[in-house]
């Protein structure tokens, strides 16, 4: 029997009265995914570590006269600037933890953090739990395919015994993703609340991420690979705006529907053994409450 057709899903359906939070919202398919909810009618708070940059892209964005759009400063590699921002970022229905890093050198976060597990899971680790009491309908998770050879170990989560490794710390970073995505959802549903965890993937898309490395032999690669492979941000926004705005259950993980989840238009996808394992996600729950100072509220 023949393959049924995947139909191309890029309508958001009307976001009139409801209050996203974005993060790294200033590019790629942060940027792509407010602009989209916005068109929708959606108030959208850019959190961004420049302002100056979040005011360059809100400017358009505000002249839509659809929705409409606050920036608000956000380093979510900061837990003081997670816990600032929280304390003040008032009612939200979708929280979208879409910030992240990708291939850094070793570096250390202003809390001592190797800073891609700081960026890409820590600090929005903190921030959903922060803002669980005020968020009204689900916390989307932005992870990758990368995950899948992510090598997590809980008692070097720093990668101070092992040989630091930039794409496989990231990796891990992303696999961490998706086991706070499973562990949040199993938290919510015994705590016998209404809110979703859901989370996507963007696929191959062409975004900055790649030339921030500081490798210049990757970003060169990256370079052609985008060019040959890459969707536009546009589209790898939309598993992510799907995740955010259509009625999926919790856990629902979402990615492009071609091979291996490259390109392609959002359907739920799978995710590794590691990443599903509620054991490890309840100890790297664990971890990350000691390492931030933040326990589920709920």
């Amino acid at each position: 029997m023949a393959r049924a057709r995947t139909r191309p899903w890029t309508a958001v359906p009307p976001q009139d009265g409801r209050r996203f939070v974005v993060t790294g919202a200033t590019s790629g398919i942060g940027l792509e995914t407010a602009r989209r909810l916005v068109a929708a009618g959606a108030h959208v708070v850019l959190a961004v570590r420049s302002l100056e940059k979040g005011e360059q892209v809100a400017a358009p964005l505000r002249a839509s006269l659809v929705g409409s759009v606050e920036v608000r400063r956000l380093d979510v590699s900061d837990l003081s600037s997670v816990r600032e921002f929280a304390a003040g970022v008032g009612d939200v229905d979708v929280l979208v933890n879409n910030a992240g890093v990708l291939g850094l050198p070793f570096a250390r976060s202003v809390d001592g953090f190797e800073l891609q597990l700081a960026t890409n899971h820590l600090g929005h680790f903190a921030l959903a739990n922060l803002l669980l009491p005020r968020i009204t309908d689900r916390v989307v998770v932005v992870a990758s395919q990368s995950h899948r050879s992510g090598e997590l170990d809980l008692t070097d989560l720093d990668w101070t015994r092992r040989g630091y490794r930039p794409y496989a710390a990231y990796a891990s970073s992303k696999q961490a993703n998706l086991l706070f995505l499973g562990e949040l959802q199993r938290r919510l549903t015994a705590a016998g609340s209404r809110l979703r965890a859901t989370g996507a993937h963007p696929g191959y898309t062409s975004t900055a991420i790649q030339a921030g490395t500081g490798s210049a032999a990757f970003t060169r690669l990256a370079g052609i690979g985008n060019a040959l492979l890459g969707m536009p941000p546009w589209q790898g926004a939309l598993p992510t705006l799907y995740a955010g705005t259509m009625d999926v259950p919790g856990n629902t993980y979402l990615g492009p529907h071609r091979f291996r989840e490259l390109n392609g238009w959002p359907v739920p996808v799978g995710r590794s053994r590691n990443a599903s394992d509620p054991d490890l996600a309840r100890a790297l729950w664990a971890e990350s409450e000691s390492l931030t100072g933040v326990a589920f509220p709920l």
